[in-house]
């Protein structure tokens, strides 16, 4: 198991300083946010410190790039500065909901108006990841199903947040399942109120969760996550305590 961490749980922080602190916890690669919830980090890293400024910041942490979260902004602002800085996963979410009756016919539809995002994924050596989210068209089991059957793109995929299939009380684990090779990046996530969305923090025990990453061979970035905001230093407390947590999960998940 590899974990990441979002650089939205330090956008009070510059983002040098918010890639120290990530590096600093032992997290291997670093999500970097556009301004979502007003975080700075993509847009700053966009226009002052450009792809090889990224590289440079990212080696004297020694952290990896792993995604760009595009929710404000979009993956086609973004896409060249992601392929000139390495390559990685940009996140963004599906569209409105429907009429189960229209589920097919919809995610067809979505997912052919992706095109020419996925081709810049090819072009810039990335991959798309859809996020599901509540009262959105990639949501219920039906839609994760739908998502899978339709989807042919090898550089298209999922981003999975338990959080929101905890609301609608859908399984984690059949969806991890179904998502299987598609999967490109995990959220470990729950819900639950302020810091209790973490892992380790709140009721869920992620166990099963990582029990079936591993079994579908999950190769991404398992990615601890709360959109509670918090200063740096009760921040990096509470991740600590996640990471230590998912650590004891994975051991338990996968015995050696």
């Amino acid at each position: 198991m590899r974990l990441s961490m979002s650089s939205n749980h330090f956008k009070s922080l510059p983002f040098e300083k918010a890639c120290q602190r990530i590096a600093a916890l032992g997290f291997e690669a670093i999500d970097i946010w556009s301004p979502y919830q007003k975080c700075p980090h993509l847009d700053d890293v966009l226009n002052r410190l450009e792809p090889d400024g990224l590289k440079e910041v990212l080696a004297k942490n020694g952290l990896k790039l792993y995604a760009f979260s595009v929710y404000v902004g979009g993956y086609r602002r973004y896409a060249e500065l992601l392929g000139k800085a390495g390559g990685g996963v940009a996140i963004r979410g599906s569209t409105r909901p429907c009429n189960p009756k229209e589920l097919t016919s919809r995610m067809k539809d979505f997912i052919e108006g992706l095109k020419p995002e996925i081709e810049l994924a090819e072009k810039y050596n990335s991959y798309l990841a859809i996020e599901n989210h509540g009262h959105a068209l990639l949501n219920s089991l039906d839609s994760f199903k739908a998502f899978m059957d339709i989807n042919t793109h090898p550089r298209l995929g999922i981003a999975l947040a338990p959080r929101h299939l905890q609301g609608i009380k859908t399984s984690v684990d059949e969806v991890i399942a179904i998502s299987g090779k598609q999967l490109l990046f995990f959220y470990a996530w729950q819900r639950a109120k302020g810091m209790n969305q973490l892992p380790g923090h709140g009721p869920t025990d992620f166990t099963p969760w990582i029990a079936a990453l591993a079994k579908i061979d999950y190769r991404w970035y398992v990615n601890p996550f709360t959109h509670h905001a918090a200063e740096p230093d009760v921040m990096s407390a509470a991740l600590a305590k996640s990471r230590d947590y998912l650590r004891k999960c994975y051991a338990k998940a996968v015995p050696t």
